[in-house]
């Protein structure tokens, strides 16, 4: 049994799993800072509204109250710089300057002794508003009637993705993307058939267990954060620019992070409990509620009208594809988002004739933002929808017509991105052959496949110390979010040095001690990190191997570091003999440093996407026709993620991502009337709870080898979120004739379309 199958049977590589049963994990949520405050903060009760005054006093005046920070405070704060921030667009200020911009929107902070006292405050502060008009539908806001949320669009260009964003200047657009190969218009006038279609995804909460929570400790000259963010250097970076502090004065301490999804992406709370310290000259720690995370961030809610042309074969001529995104009242990563849908619409087919165009659109509501795999839940929800539809009505098996028009491995989706690096066709046939080997009947199932492109910066860097035990520490900003990134990077350092797992151990991220990593995100962190502990590890081995030459000789080539030291060919010597030998006494240890770059393996790492990260789900559903209430009954999802690294979290991960669209589906959506969200509580918010997962789950990963990570790893952990809706769509399509264009397929929606179809019978249409 080689290395790597012995880790993935033993399930040591997840170090985390018996400090989480045992309650010994420590979380941000966790933390205690000796003279530490608790914040709590007063949102707006209103959509959008002027902010004509604010009196905290009697706030202040009450025993344990140490601060109240106000919009009042921020010219002083920023001395002269923009108080506010953005990824995209400086748009949103550390808490209301003017006015309020959606029910929730921040508009002031307290500091005091404790979360009571703080909470008993908010009550005491009096504001009064002018209520102005508002908007929550993005169609609406792209009106030229519509209220007008920002005035001006402060641009940022290459502060957390590439390039900028394409905002249409005196709108609530905030991106306008377009693209276009061949020629649409002609491909539409000489098809067979042209098919027009819309679809729409709703907004949805990210609800992960630990709600977002920050402690800040602002001193005369640095800052130091305890965050349960997934981009710590990204937090830095905001900060510094934010407050004139150089970023090494900086730090941020991530430990534990219980669930993100992309909702703790990016920068969210923690400018605002900065400058709540500062306000407090004492560390504060402000834990929001679910219900204040739910007003934090949410995935974006978005129209999609597609229209596709085909000839009289089945084989697609043309495609234009116009996305409409509700980014809500404030841009963050709502443009890539924008732009992803968009690509994403594309599938894995060959469209010799393709248009596309979105646009992120600023409306009175949750800002929107970066959510497991960005834009593709309702690009692919629409897309293979139509494809069903369309290979209904020219009578073709929707498998074989998927299969005339998928591209094989190599195949260019778009002509700007990599090529595609999986065998598609060959996983579709893996899914339905696994649904047949399941008992189920492949060819009256549910079908969908999903292309997603993972914009991923290839940047990222680890340091590994080897110390004279053998022992060894990983120092990344790597996030343990739950998804495991730590118990692969401890895989990989263990088969690169030869020790054992139980000596090697992954430090708390901490910007002060560990190199710099981009983001916790978008299913890099095996890839990326993975290869950067390879490299550190390699440089180790180098540097063991050749001192052991050395002292005892031979060619470094003839040793081999093992658990312990290192064997050659005059047999095993211990490190901390060969450490003595070299040093005169037994101390010492070895350092290397692994760095990624886009300019790795000769610029190859420049070439976007990385790595394609795809997905095949197969379905069966039941439907109570008396109530319109949906049941996924069996299930089978495939991914290639060319290398399994760690099976048991590599299932968990894909089969995490499906339940978690089988929320988007069936039941979640943030509702909104009158500016008002009416059910952003977890008792009113509905997600799925474990009877309501599939009574039948297969997974199926594909190790093909030939992904660009360790072992021949490709990213994972998104791509199964995406065929869950259509499959469940296009289920229903097949087994009842009910075709509903609007998520969640809630039993209200799915009754009433029984009952049209049911209507449309007894008429003999």
């Amino acid at each position: 049994m080689d290395a790597a199958r012995h880790l993935h049977n033993t399930g040591e590589i997840r170090g985390d799993y018996l400090e989480k049963v045992t309650g010994q994990a420590q979380f941000a949520s966790d933390v205690v800072i000796p003279g530490m405050l608790h914040g709590r903060v007063l949102r707006s009760p209103l959509p959008h509204a002027r902010i004509r005054s604010i009196d905290v006093s009697a706030a202040l005046a009450m025993p344990g109250v140490v601060a109240v920070l106000t919009g009042a405070d921020l010219a002083e704060l920023s001395a002269g710089r923009n108080s506010h921030w953005g990824l995209y667009l400086r748009d949103r200020p550390l808490v209301a300057i003017d006015r309020v911009r959606y029910v929730g929107d921040p508009v002031a902070a307290v500091a005091a002794l404790d979360e009571f006292t703080a909470e008993e405050a908010l009550d005491a502060i009096l504001v009064d508003y002018d209520p102005l008009p508002h908007v929550t539908d993005a169609r609406e806001a792209m009106a030229p009637d519509a209220p007008l949320l920002h005035e001006k669009m402060d641009k940022i260009q290459n502060f957390y993705f590439r390039g900028g964003t394409n905002p249409v200047e005196g709108t609530n657009i905030f991106q306008h993307y377009q693209y276009a190969h061949g020629d649409v218009e002609a491909a539409f006038s000489r098809a067979h058939r042209v098919f027009e279609d819309s679809f729409r995804f709703p907004m949805v909460v990210h609800a992960a267990m630990e709600p977002h929570v920050v402690i800040a400790d602002w001193r005369e000259d640095s800052i130091t954060l305890w965050s349960g963010a997934q981009s710590p250097t990204t937090v830095q970076k905001a900060l510094s620019l934010l407050f004139g502090i150089d970023m090494a004065k900086i730090r941020v301490i991530t430990p534990y992070v219980g669930g993100g999804f992309g909702g703790k992406s990016s920068v969210k709370i923690d400018p605002l409990v900065t400058a709540l310290s500062w306000k407090a000259k004492r560390p504060v720690r402000v834990c929001l509620s679910v219900s204040e995370s739910m007003l934090t961030c949410r995935r974006l809610s978005a129209d999609i009208e597609l229209k596709t042309a085909v000839d009289a074969g089945g084989k697609l001529l043309g495609k234009s594809v116009r996305v409409v995104m509700n980014g809500g009242a404030y841009a963050d990563t709502g443009p890539a988002v924008a732009v992803k849908a968009a690509i994403r619409a594309i599938g894995p087919y060959h469209i010799p004739n393709l248009k596309l165009e979105s646009y992120a659109v600023y409306t009175n509501t949750v800002p929107g933002a970066a959510f497991r795999s960005i834009g593709g839940p309702p690009a692919v929800w629409a897309t293979e929808s139509q494809m069903d539809v369309i290979a209904d009505a020219l009578q073709i098996d929707p498998v074989d017509f998927r299969l005339r028009n998928m591209l094989d491995k190599g195949g260019l989706v778009k002509p700007d991105l990599r090529p595609i690096d999986v065998d598609m066709p060959g996983m579709l046939r893996r899914g339905l052959a696994a649904m047949d080997e399941a008992g189920g009947n492949s060819r009256a199932s549910g079908v969908a496949v999903a292309a997603s492109d993972p914009g991923i910066h290839a940047l990222g860097s680890a340091l590994v110390r080897m110390k004279i035990d053998c022992s060894v520490l990983i120092l990344t900003n790597t996030i343990e979010l739950g998804q495991g990134a730590h118990g692969v990077l401890r895989a990989v350092a263990s088969r690169v040095l030869g020790q054992p797992l139980a000596r090697i151990k992954v430090a708390t991220p901490d910007t002060d001690l560990a190199p710099y990593d981009w983001v916790t995100g978008a299913s890099r962190s095996t890839v990326i990190m993975g290869l950067a502990v390879e490299e550190a590890c390699a440089e180790i081995s180098r540097e063991v191997r050749q001192l052991a030459a050395e002292l005892y000789g031979g060619e470094a080539a003839a040793y081999v570091l093992a658990d312990g030291g290192v064997a050659g060919p005059n047999g095993f010597t211990s490190l901390l003999d060969l450490m003595v030998r070299a040093n005169g006494i037994d101390s010492g240890e070895f350092v290397g440093l692994g760095r990624i770059t886009p300019r790795y393996r000769n610029g190859d790492f420049s070439r976007m996407p990385l790595f394609w990260e795809t997905a095949v789900g197969v379905g069966e559903t039941e439907i109570d026709v008396e109530t319109g209430e949906v049941r996924l009954t069996r299930y089978v999802s495939v991914a290639d993620v060319g290398r399994v690294m760690n099976r048991k979290s590599a299932e968990g991960q894909d089969e995490g991502a499906a339940i978690q669209a089988l929320g988007h589906t069936l039941y979640e959506e943030l509702v909104y009337e009158d500016g008002q969200p009416l059910n952003a509580s977890m008792i009113d918010y509905h997600v799925p709870a474990i009877d309501e997962a599939p009574r039948e789950f297969h997974t199926v990963l594909i190790e093909s080898g030939d992904g660009p990570g360790p072992g021949g790893a490709r990213g994972m952990g998104e791509g199964a979120i995406l065929p869950m809706a259509p499959v469940i769509s296009n289920s229903l399509a097949r087994q009842y004739g009910v075709r509903v264009r609007e998520l969640p397929l809630t039993p209200e929606r799915v009754w009433r379309a029984i009952r049209e179809v049911q209507r449309d019978a007894r008429r003999g249409k």
